[in-house]
C-alpha cells in the first residue's frame, strides 16, 4: 500500500488552516489543500505550513474541491479527507487508515456517534443529523451512523467510482451512495469532534434542508421502488378500500356520492401509475448498472491486455 495522502478542502479558513496542516503532516505523507476560491489568506498560510496547495479561482463548493484533490492521486495512495474548520483531530488519521492498510475495508467513515450520541453534540445538530442519516441510509441501503462526516479514508483504487456531481455539502451523502453502488466494503471507526469552533459558514437549517432534498432526488433514481412503487400501491389500496366502503353503503340504500367516487378513481389511477413507474425505473436502473459494470470490466481487461 502506498503513501497516505490527506486532502483538505478549504474556503476562508485562514485562522485554522495552518494548525490543521501542521498536525495532519504528522500522520500523512502528503497534504493537499484545495483552496476553493477563498477571499482571505487561506492558500498562503497553507503553503507556509507545508501543504501542496491547489486553488480554484472562484468558489465551486466542497464537492468540486474534493474532485480536484482526488484527480491528482494514483491508485496506490491511501486517501484521507478532513475538514479544515478545526472540528476534526488529525490524530485520528491512523485509526481511519488502519482498516484499509489491513485490507479490511475499501472506505472508512469517521463517526461521531458510533457508540451512541455524544453528550457535547448540540441537540439541534443531532436531530438534523438523524433525519439525514435515515434518508441517506434508506437511499443507499446502508446502516452508517454518521452519514455527514467529512473525515474519511479511502483505498486509492476507489477514487474512480465517485461522481462528484454534488458541488456543495451534499457530497458526503453522494459519496456514500457511490460507494454502496460500487459494492465497496465500508467500515466505521469512532472519531472525536469539537463544537467550540466556527464549524460552517452556512446556516445549519438551510444546509440540512439542501442536503435532504439532494438525497431524496438521488433516491428517486437509486430506489424507485421505495419512492414510487410503495407509495403508489398505498394510494391504490386506499382508493380500493374507499370504493369497497362506497359500494357497501350504496348497496344498503345509501346515496351516490360523486365526489367520493371521483377521489376513489383518482387514487386508484394515480397509485397504479406511480407503482408502474417505479417498476419501470427499477428495471432500467438495473440494466444501466449491469451495463456500467460490463464496461468497467471490459476497460480493465483492455488495460491488462495493453
Amino acid at each position: 500500500m502506498g503513501e497516505i495522502t490527506a486532502i483538505l478542502p478549504a474556503y476562508n479558513e485562514e485562522v485554522s488552516i495552518g494548525s490543521i496542516v501542521l498536525r495532519t503532516r504528522e500522520y500523512a505523507d502528503r497534504v493537499i489543500v484545495v483552496d476553493d476560491g477563498s477571499l482571505d489568506r487561506t492558500a498562503e498560510v497553507a503553503a507556509l505550513a507545508g501543504a501542496q496547495v491547489l486553488r480554484h479561482e472562484m468558489n465551486l463548493g466542497k464537492g468540486a474541491a474534493l474532485k480536484t484533490g482526488f484527480s491528482l492521486l494514483n491508485g496506490d495512495a491511501v486517501i484521507v479527507t478532513i475538514d479544515t474548520d478545526g472540528q476534526h483531530d488529525p490524530a485520528d488519521i491512523p485509526r481511519l487508515v488502519r482498516p484499509i492498510l489491513r485490507g479490511e475495508a475499501d472506505m472508512v467513515n469517521g463517526s461521531r456517534y458510533l457508540n451512541g450520541n455524544k453528550r457535547d453534540t448540540p441537540i439541534y445538530r443531532r436531530m438534523g443529523q438523524k433525519v439525514l442519516d435515515v434518508a441517506t441510509n434508506i437511499g443507499c441501503g446502508l446502516s452508517v451512523t454518521d452519514t455527514q462526516s467529512g473525515f474519511r479514508a479511502f483505498a486509492g483504487r476507489t477514487k474512480g467510482i465517485f461522481r462528484f456531481e454534488q458541488k456543495g455539502l451534499a457530497i458526503e451523502s453522494e459519496m456514500l451512495a457511490d460507494a454502496a453502488s460500487a459494492g465497496l466494503r465500508i467500515k466505521e471507526v469512532e472519531i472525536g469532534v469539537r463544537y467550540d469552533v466556527n464549524c460552517s459558514s452556512e446556516n445549519p437549517v438551510v444546509h440540512g434542508l439542501r442536503v435532504l432534498i439532494n438525497v431524496l432526488q438521488d433516491m428517486q433514481l437509486r430506489k424507485p421502488l421505495i419512492c414510487f412503487t410503495i407509495p403508489g400501491l398505498a394510494m391504490a389500496a386506499a382508493g380500493i378500500l374507499m370504493g369497497l366502503e362506497f359500494l357497501q353503503a350504496f348497496a344498503h340504500g345509501g346515496s351516490l356520492q360523486y365526489g367520493l367516487a371521483l377521489i376513489m378513481i383518482l387514487l386508484v389511477l394515480l397509485g397504479s401509475f406511480l407503482a408502474l413507474t417505479g417498476m419501470v425505473l427499477h428495471i432500467l436502473s438495473r440494466v444501466m448498472h449491469e451495463f456500467k459494470r460490463e464496461l468497467t470490466a471490459q476497460g480493465r481487461q483492455n488495460k491488462e491486455a495493453d
